[in-house]
């Protein structure tokens, strides 16, 4: 009840359309429900503020956005680069996923001083972007070790050539050399057998629990992939940014071939699978139905 009278209270002050909130009002009670099923201060820990380096700061518009990669994170920063002034560009395409990428292009968090990080946090309003957690996962593994861009090629001669060593029986010399082709089936079996939130595991899979930390942080908004346009309007309307065109995101179809992909696993792999993100799926509200046809628990 709380809650749902703190969102009515910012409502009239939120000029965008008024259905978004009602949604971000079932998000917002299906992510609390969720933890408090699923977290605990046992299980997670006191509050580190030197973990929340996914974090970045507008102090301008008195604005935290936590990134997730694989959830339209390159434009999201390239609009914080606009919005700090760190960039004055008027297509945000123009800013190169390398430049919004680099270090020191955004103020995170973790560049304050606890007292000052844990103002901000306090009194700052706060976003984080959500996606379905097998989607995302599949978007990392076509991106990043069955892709052929440089990005993809510098992932498969750290994790590709390692998943190919020790998950593909009797593997050829040049594949273990290369990393180039690792299977999905291999992949997944890469990331059941070592996990996906202690710190050797890549932000690109790691779950967006660990990354963002929602059952301990009070996000003012929670964004989805699926209305990322809907929910960019909102946001900057909220904190009053100046008027900019959200960069479109460009698709890669990956909802589109999700059950193409997942087929290839056994059904223990999937539930193994579904239980290294389970929390993401709880939280966020998200199911099995578009993977299997039906969810399971």
């Amino acid at each position: 009840m709380q809650l749902l009278t703190a969102i009515l209270c910012i409502l009239p002050i939120v000029s965008a359309n008024s259905i978004p909130w009602l949604e971000q009002i079932s998000r917002q009670e299906t992510l609390t429900s969720g933890c408090a099923r699923f977290s605990s201060t046992k299980n997670e820990g006191p509050l580190n503020v030197s973990s929340l380096n996914h974090i970045l700061v507008d102090h301008r518009h008195k604005f935290l956005y936590c990134y997730v990669p694989k959830v339209a994170c390159t434009n999201w920063k390239r609009v914080l680069m606009v919005l700090t002034g760190k960039s004055n560009a008027t297509d945000l395409v123009g800013i190169s996923a390398s430049l919004a990428h680099s270090d020191g292009a955004l103020e995170k968090l973790t560049d304050l001083p606890s007292e000052e990080a844990l103002s901000v946090l306090n009194n700052y309003t706060s976003f984080m972007m959500v996606r379905h957690p097998f989607e995302r996962l599949l978007s990392a593994y076509r991106n990043k070790l069955e892709d052929d861009k440089a990005s993809a090629r510098y992932f498969q001669g750290i994790f590709g050539r390692h998943i190919i060593k020790n998950y593909r029986k009797d593997p050829k010399a040049e594949d273990i050399r290369t990393g180039a082709n690792v299977t999905f089936k291999e992949f997944v079996q890469y990331l059941i057998a070592e996990g996906v939130d202690d710190d050797t595991a890549n932000e690109h899979w790691r779950s967006m629990d660990r990354l963002c930390r929602p059952c301990q942080l009070n996000y003012t908004f929670i964004g989805k992939y699926d209305t990322f346009a809907e929910d960019a309007e909102v946001v900057l309307g909220m904190i009053k940014a100046p008027k900019l065109i959200f960069p479109q995101t460009r698709s890669g179809r990956t909802a589109e071939r999700i059950r193409l992909y997942y087929q290839k696993l056994s059904l223990e792999e999937i539930e193994m699978l579904y239980k290294i993100y389970r929390k993401d799926f709880k939280y966020f509200g998200y199911g099995l139905d578009n993977v299997l046809g039906y969810d399971i628990g």
